[in-house]
Formats: C-alpha cells, sequence, structure tokens
C-alpha cells in the first residue's frame, strides 16, 4: 500500500495552483491523502470525460465547472441534456455527500455559482447572434458545404457588398444578394465578377433553405454576440459558468455546427496569444460529444481538429464528455491530455472488445487490471490520466470523483427565468436589431428601377397614342373633314366675302 500511495503523490505532485478532482482508490478501498490534483496551467491541453449511462459524467463535469470557476477560469458549457443548470443554485447535504465527503477529506460546501443560460435556439436564455459577413466566404461555404466552384459565388457576392456597401447581417440578406446578381444585376457584374451560372445558384439556395429549416434564421443577424462577454467574473472573483440550452437541437445538427464553426473561429480571431504556461481563460465543455460528432460536417470536423492543435496557446481548453472514448475521432482524440473515464458496460462481444481498445489506450499499471475494473467502477467512481507541469502523463489511477457543491438538479422553470431577467447580456442581446442592410438596399433599388420602368412604359404608351395612325387622319384633318364644322366655316367665309364685297359697293 505503501508503495501504491507513493506511486501517486509522486504522480500527482503539484508545485503551483491546482485542482482537486478526488481521492485515488486500491482494491476497492479509498486511499487517505492520494488526491488526484491536476495543475491548472494543462487545463488549457484539453480533455475527455468518458462512460455509459448513470455512471456520474454529468456530475463530474458539474464538479470540474465548479473548480474552474473558482480559479477565475470562465467556462462554456453545451447542455443538451438540460441537466446542469443546477449550477446557479446552491446544493443540500444529504447522508451520500456526506460519506463521500468524509471519504475524499472533500471540504464541502454549499454554493451557488454564476451562471448565465444561453440560446441559438427557442430556449429561454441569452441570445447567441452572429452575421453573416463575420463568416466569410470561406467559413460560410464551408457551413453550406459547397464545393470550390460553388464557393466562388460565395465570394463574388462578399466582394460584391463590400464594394457596394451592402451589409451582409442575415440569411435573406445573402438570399436577396444572390437573386439580385443572378438576375436584374447580372449585366452590372458580368465585367468586373463574372457571370453566375443558373444551376450553381439553385445549389446554393437549396443549401440555404436546408440550413433555414433547421432554425439558423434564429442564428444569424443582430446584434451579434461578443466572445470577450463570455469571460466575465462576478463581484466574488468567480469565473462565470456559461450554459448554452441544446435541448431542442439534436435533429438541428447543422445549426449546432454552424455555431461551434464561428465561435472557434471568433475565438482564435479574438484572443491573444498567452502561451502554455498560464491557467486557461476559458474552457468549452461539450456534453454528449456523441450526438455532435455523429452528424457533424466535414467542415465542423476538420475545423475542430485545426483549433484544438492552435487554441490552446490563446488560453482556451476544449473537453467532450460521451459515452464511448471511440465517439471521438482518432485525430482529435490523440491531442487531449485529461482523460476521466468513468464505468463502461458489456453486454455483447463487441462491447467487450471496444472496452479492451479503451484499456489499451490508458497508460499501463501494476496497480490495476483496467479491462475488468473499467465494467465495475461505482457511480462516481472513474479512471484518471492527466497531464502533469512538465507536460509528462500521469500515472493511471482508480478515483473516487468529489461532489458538486451545487444543486444536482436542474433550475425550475421559473428560476431560469428569474435569472434570465436579471441578466445583464439578456437586456444586451435578447432585444433583436433589423436595421437596413442588403436585402432592404436592394429591394428599395429593384422598386426605384420598377417604377422607372413603368414612367417609361407610360411615356411610350401616351406617345403611341397621340401619334396618328398609318393611313388614319390627323384630328385637324378629322374636325376639318366633320360636316358640321364644315357648314360653320363655309357660313363664316359667306359673311366674310359679303361684307367685302358691300364695302366695295
Amino acid at each position: 500500500m505503501a508503495d501504491f500511495l507513493t506511486h501517486v503523490t509522486d504522480g500527482y505532485k503539484v508545485e503551483g495552483d491546482s485542482i482537486t478532482l478526488g481521492c485515488a482508490m486500491h482494491d476497492g478501498k479509498v486511499i487517505a491523502g492520494a488526491n488526484i490534483t491536476i495543475p491548472l496551467k494543462t487545463l488549457n491541453r484539453h480533455g475527455l470525460i468518458a462512460g455509459a449511462t448513470g455512471t456520474g459524467k454529468t456530475k463530474t463535469l458539474q464538479r470540474f465547472a465548479e473548480l474552474l470557476s473558482e480559479n477565475e477560469v470562465s467556462v462554456l458549457m453545451m447542455d443538451i441534456k438540460g441537466d446542469v443548470s443546477g449550477l446557479g443554485a446552491a446544493g443540500a447535504m444529504n447522508d451520500k455527500i456526506k460519506e463521500r465527503a468524509a471519504l475524499t477529506a472533500q471540504g464541502w460546501n454549499a454554493q451557488s455559482y454564476p451562471v448565465e443560460l444561453m440560446t441559438i435556439s427557442g430556449e429561454h436564455g441569452v441570445r447567441l447572434r452572429a452575421t453573416v459577413s463575420e463568416f466569410g466566404p470561406v467559413l460560410f461555404s464551408k457551413i453550406l458545404e459547397l464545393n470550390d466552384n460553388q464557393a466562388g459565388v460565395v465570394s463574388i457576392v462578399f466582394k460584391y457588398c463590400d464594394d457596394n456597401k451592402l451589409p451582409l447581417l442575415d440569411l435573406k440578406d445573402f438570399r436577396k444578394v444572390v437573386q439580385y446578381l443572378s438576375e436584374e444585376g447580372k449585366e452590372e457584374i458580368k465585367a468586373q465578377y463574372g457571370q453566375l451560372a443558373p444551376a450553381t445558384v439553385s445549389v446554393i439556395n437549396r443549401k440555404l433553405i436546408e440550413l433555414e429549416t433547421q432554425g439558423a434564421e434564429q442564428f444569424f443577424g443582430e446584434t451579434s454576440f461578443d466572445v470577450d462577454d463570455l469571460l466575465r467574473k462576478d463581484n466574488r472573483g468567480l469565473g462565470y459558468i456559461n450554459i448554452l440550452r441544446l435541448c431542442d437541437i439534436q435533429d438541428k445538427p447543422k445549426l449546432f455546427s454552424t455555431f461551434m464553426l464561428s465561435l472557434l473561429a471568433e475565438l482564435y480571431q479574438a484572443m491573444p496569444e498567452i502561451g502554455d504556461k498560464a491557467a486557461p481563460k476559458l474552457v468549452i465543455i461539450i456534453d454528449e460529444a456523441h450526438l455532435i460528432f455523429n452528424e457533424a460536417s466535414d467542415a465542423l470536423l476538420n475545423q475542430l481538429e485545426t483549433i484544438i492543435k492552435l487554441i490552446r496557446s490563446k488560453g482556451v481548453g476544449v473537453y467532450f464528455c460521451t459515452q464511448q472514448p471511440t465517439d471521438i475521432p482518432e485525430n482529435i482524440l490523440s491531442q487531449l491530455g485529461l482523460k476521466i473515464q468513468h464505468a463502461l458496460r458489456a453486454f455483447t462481444a463487441k462491447d467487450r472488445k471496444s472496452i479492451n481498445l479503451v484499456a489499451e489506450n490508458y497508460p499501463s499499471t501494476e496497480f490495476y487490471k483496467v479491462d475488468e475494473l473499467l465494467t465495475q467502477l461505482g457511480i462516481g467512481e472513474a479512471f484518471i490520466t492527466a497531464l502533469n507541469e512538465k507536460g509528462i502523463p500521469t500515472p493511471l489511477v482508480h478515483a473516487m470523483m468529489h461532489t458538486p457543491q451545487s444543486r444536482m438538479d436542474t433550475l425550475t422553470t421559473d428560476e431560469q427565468l428569474t435569472l434570465i431577467s436579471s441578466s445583464d447580456l439578456a437586456s444586451k442581446y435578447n432585444n433583436p436589431i433589423d436595421r437596413d442592410s442588403a436585402f432592404e438596399m436592394l429591394s428599395k433599388k429593384l422598386e426605384k428601377i420598377t417604377m422607372q420602368k413603368v414612367e417609361e412604359e407610360e411615356e411610350i404608351k401616351e406617345t403611341n397614342e397621340n401619334k396618328p395612325r398609318k393611313g388614319e387622319k390627323s384630328t385637324i384633318e378629322k374636325v376639318l373633314n366633320n360636316s358640321a364644322v364644315k357648314t360653320v366655316i363655309r357660313e363664316v367665309a359667306r359673311g366674310l366675302l359679303g361684307a367685302l364685297f358691300g364695302k366695295r359697293r
């Protein structure tokens, strides 16, 4: 036992700031003093929290978020199941919490954390939006999954709008410009930009409809979200835990891909380089990540892989919570530093084979039979390996995880609405702005063109009506040939002649 204790304490020795996730176990018993301590500065190396349903993953990431907040690290949590909003309320002591806190020597104190509820769909919360212009032609083409030729048309649309000061804010702006350039404005752009092939325009319009049917019109527009608002601290110095509510997003993978592409690109562009030695400024936790990767576009997968490799130097860590480690693409899985593996279930030969593969991916250890213990871990127990301060993987340890100090249940609807109504961000972002942009400007332009055409047609019609037709007598000729007019003229003429001849006599 002394060898095991030395093995853990040496492997998890930390000199700088750190967080403690739990206490090591051996032969089913918690070992006092064998704390699982992770250096704070390595948390920008990303991570994985995995395990079967009901094994305690959600409570682990809840406590993980609390620890980050306590250390002034802001958090953005993708809440697909809707079960982590309880972070905004203090927990309540019970016998199970008391027992676990005593076993792990956790100084448990009921506490609430600063929470901001957010949404990109129809859920209640601070509404996150972005403009089409902010995506740029390359990223917007990736969202629509266009080929090179189709992406070229998107580039023309963006270039035309830039040159003509037409703001691209939402999808109706983009659609209006495409329509204009392919119809009324095709001669205008022919020389400078080239023509838009009707077949390509049709494909782009179909892709836009596909995006709109998943609710993207709620995401595109103003006021555009400022990522700096994710990094706020409350008056206690705790980092905000921003919970993005995605309960209605499971059947809208393209909308989520759009949001993630926007968020990662904006974070990478906006946040300064801080290097690998500092604690992260923001940690992104993606719950139920398997649902995302199953439906993710190639563009999102490629962007995630690129961002995972580069964004840690910006002080951003990304953590995936899923059922099987194999749910995460290998090229992303290989980049993850912290790994927390809860129990797996083996009901079939395929399950047992999968468990053997998972066991082989962790550091070898003489203290555990990993492949066997993976199916025997209790609720709230997990295997852990991380990176130490030198970036070296720590020993694999079976741990009893610490308990969340916030409510291990959701906020009620009334509590959620109260939280949102008191939010400074809600008042900033929940009043949509629909200022004049490409749609309105082109609509006015087309209306003016239409009015000019109508006026020209009316002038031509009026001219044609007044002009005598071929072989037809003019109005004067018609008047002079009128019998009544002729009689009057004749009588007048006689009177004049009579007067003349009478004077001569």
